[in-house]
């Protein structure tokens, strides 16, 4: 079993930047690929970024590409998603999940482990 905990969220203001981290503890997740999701008000979750297991292997949305950077630190079992010049349209709660599998997904249905989620609100 995996258990991950994002942190992090919070309120910005247009233009600003935030930092979420996702902790992993539990079964080793050193080979699993990880992703970022989110979900905003009265919309599905949709994909955000992915990493693979040894980091050198990334994805992300159009929506995000040049703004959000995600990386992994392995020695910390710990995912990271660096936003930058946030919009209200990225305002939604943002969970971090993992996969049985190295290779990256876009699909939610290939992750098996999820977080609570945490809030990010970007003020206009």
């Amino acid at each position: 079993q995996v258990q991950l905990v994002e942190s992090g969220g919070g309120l910005v203001q247009t233009g600003g930047s935030l930092s979420l981290s996702c902790a992993a503890s539990g079964r080793t997740v050193i080979r699993n690929a990880m992703g970022w999701f989110r979900q905003a008000p009265g919309k599905e979750r949709e994909f955000v970024a992915a990493v693979s297991w040894s980091g050198t292997s990334t994805d992300s949305t159009d929506s995000v590409k040049g703004r959000f950077t995600i990386s992994r630190d392995n020695a910390k079992n710990t995912v990271y998603l660096q936003m930058n010049s946030l919009r209200p349209e990225d305002t939604a709660i943002y969970y971090c999940a993992a996969r049985v599998g190295v290779v990256i997904s876009r699909n939610e249905r290939d992750y098996s482990y999820w977080g609570q989620g945490t809030q990010v609100t970007v003020s206009s």
